[in-house]
């Protein structure tokens, strides 16, 4: 799908770090903020496709630059951002995107699988944020965006550790949003519904599930990865000024 974006001209030189920026939902973050102008710096543990993107996208001034990190260590998370702030400055708005939502029974859960899961889609969100907050604090504004799943709201099956931390993920937006806004720094969560990406098209999306979710979805065409791009470009704008606390969906009304 080629979809044509707003233009933010308040974006342009902004610096952007997204996490799980490699594939996917992220891969579409990563292009549409390069696009703006943004300077962008993105963060995986997919080394291949991560370094096929910056191929694809080398072309665009200023390239968007990816960094390997595993954000399931908090330590490197902390070298990471400090390795950020020395080379390209301080971040500016941060997308909380990496997540891995891999299927689980709950009489299969060990105390093992499920800290691994917690730690892969929950704790570096919070430890992502803490590392950009003294910065933003010091300019006075900044953005951060986290990644929802209407999967906690539809109750999907085989998902419960997952939807678990999704859940956390909304109720810590709306914490941070509290204790950050007086300092300028909006924080929302963005809640994509069945969105079509080459991950989920593989492994889950059969044309059986496909014609289910469109089935339940207002309208009927499937949402793509450039659709919840759209909504992060809207949130890190100017034009959202005033958007903080709160969920925003991009589902096609899936219920």
């Amino acid at each position: 799908m080629t979809m044509q974006h707003a233009t933010y001209s308040c974006l342009r030189g902004k610096r952007i770090v997204i996490t799980g920026g490699g594939s996917g939902i992220g891969a579409a973050f990563v292009e549409a903020f390069a696009r703006q102008g943004s300077q962008v710096i993105f963060l995986d543990i997919a080394d291949n496709e991560s370094r096929s993107l910056e191929r694809k996208l080398s072309s665009i001034t200023p390239t968007p630059r990816f960094m390997h990190c595993d954000l399931r260590d908090v330590h490197a998370i902390e070298s990471t951002f400090a390795q950020i702030t020395d080379k390209f400055g301080p971040v500016e708005v941060l997308v909380n995107n990496a997540a891995n939502d891999d299927r689980h029974a709950l009489d299969k859960v060990t105390a093992e699988y499920w800290d691994e899961r917690i730690a892969t889609n929950l704790r570096h969100v919070f430890f992502c944020t803490q590392a950009v907050m003294p910065a933003m604090k010091a300019a006075g504004r900044g953005i951060i965006l986290n990644m929802g799943s209407v999967s906690w709201h539809l109750a999907l099956a085989d998902l419960t550790v997952y939807q678990t931390a999704k859940a956390g993920i909304e109720g810590l937006t709306r914490a941070l949003a509290r204790d950050l806004g007086v300092h300028g720094i909006r924080v929302a969560c963005i809640v994509p519904g069945g969105v079509r990406t080459p991950r989920q098209t593989r492994l889950w999306h059969t044309p059986e599930e496909e014609a289910r979710i469109l089935e339940q979805q207002c309208l009927k065409t499937r949402v793509e990865p450039e659709d919840v791009a759209a909504m992060a470009l809207f949130l890190a704008s100017d034009g959202a000024r005033m958007c903080t606390g709160h969920e925003y969906f991009v589902d096609a009304g899936w219920r």
